[in-house]
């Protein structure tokens, strides 16, 4: 079992920045895969950024170049630097994980919001 914590929502203006983290505990978790997914009022959920447990990212196109997703095993933190905030990236962050070798990402975190006023 992995248990997910997400921090570092809040509300910023167009342009500005944020930085949200996803802490884990739990077993080893530089065995695990993880993706930062958002969902909007009245959208599906969308994974916007992941980072296998190699290391390897991937991003949606809405977010390249303006998000990053990083991760820190030693302290078991995954971190998504968000520049260049758009009003369309308002949402509820959640931060997943799954086993290096699951297709499906099994453990969710419960969320933190994120709000960029225009």
């Amino acid at each position: 079992q992995v248990q997910l914590v997400e921090s570092g929502g809040g509300l910023v203006q167009a342009g500005g920045s944020l930085r949200l983290s996803c802490g884990a505990s739990g077993r080893t978790f530089s065995n695990y895969g993880v993706g930062w997914f958002r969902q909007a009022p009245g959208k599906e959920r969308e994974l916007v950024a992941s980072i296998s447990s190699g290391g390897s990212t991937n991003y949606a196109d809405s977010v390249k170049g303006r998000f990053t997703i990083s991760r820190d095993n030693a302290v078991k933190t995954v971190y998504l630097q968000m520049n260049s905030l758009k009003p369309e990236d308002t949402a509820v962050y959640y931060c997943a994980a799954r086993y290096y070798s699951s297709t499906s990402y099994n453990f969710w975190g419960q969320g933190t919001q994120v709000t960029v006023s225009s």
